[in-house]
């Protein structure tokens, strides 16, 4: 069953078309990259599947329904940009989280933390940003969510932080539950991915499994992104 469907899904700013007749079916249990340079449309998908938008034509469904309360409550989603206030301290985030959200595990969050030398009593903003971006993905992964949606988890952070969100990223998914990871930095997401949708200018280029993709065109898919998306 697809976890995430998109019928004819359309999305316009005005004159500026961001999404046209997008058709998308993500299929529950595997780690998918939506990817596509910046101001492909990524970034409105992703809003539309967490109900912050609402379609100008057609729909987006989450397991079977359109965003709403329910579907959030199984859906753990990490925007963007920075969203935790920096005069909360680590442990306020923690506790935040497992109380807003049923599926959170705290035991999870807490054991990450201490791995990474963050205490509960550190006020947010004195971290380092690489360790901002690690406690957002900690409690965006700490939940046991069906699906999980990701904007842009690994921009702006230095190679060791890449190494630990990718590292946690996988240790933290269950076997039926679904990555939607959005990115424009392939290679260093590609070794995690078992499917690619490539977006170019709100429509959907390439859609395959992939090793599908790999094994047909004999070039790994950083390098048929930066064919497909030379300028």
């Amino acid at each position: 069953m697809a976890i995430l469907k998109c019928g004819g899904l359309t999305k316009k700013y005005g004159s500026k078309t961001a999404l046209e007749s997008v058709d998308l079916s993500v299929e529950e249990g595997g780690i998918v990259g939506l990817l596509g340079p910046n101001g492909s449309g990524k970034s409105t998908l992703i809003k539309l599947a967490m109900g912050m938008l609402q379609p100008t034509e057609g729909a987006i469904l989450v397991d079977g329904k359109s965003p709403c309360a329910e579907t959030k409550a199984f859906t753990s989603y990490l925007p963007d940009a920075e969203f935790l206030g920096g005069w909360m301290r680590v442990g306020q985030a923690v506790g935040y989280y497992a109380d807003f959200f049923a599926d959170f595990r705290r035991d999870r969050a807490e054991e990450m933390l201490g791995r990474l030398g963050i205490g509960s009593r550190d006020k947010i903003r004195t971290l380092s940003k690489g360790n901002r971006e690690k406690l957002s993905l900690i409690l965006t992964m700490s939940r046991d969510a069906k699906l999980y949606i990701l904007d842009e988890p690994i921009a702006g952070v230095d190679p060791a932080a890449r190494d630990f969100i990718l590292d946690t990223v996988m240790k933290n998914k269950r076997e039926d539950a679904t990555i939607f990871l959005c990115t424009h930095l392939i290679a260093d997401v590609e070794p995690i991915l078992t499917h690619a949708v490539f977006l170019d200018r709100g429509h959907i280029v390439l859609d395959e499994p992939a090793d599908a993709v790999r094994s047909r065109e004999g070039k790994s898919l950083d390098t048929l992104f930066r064919e497909v998306f030379r300028w």
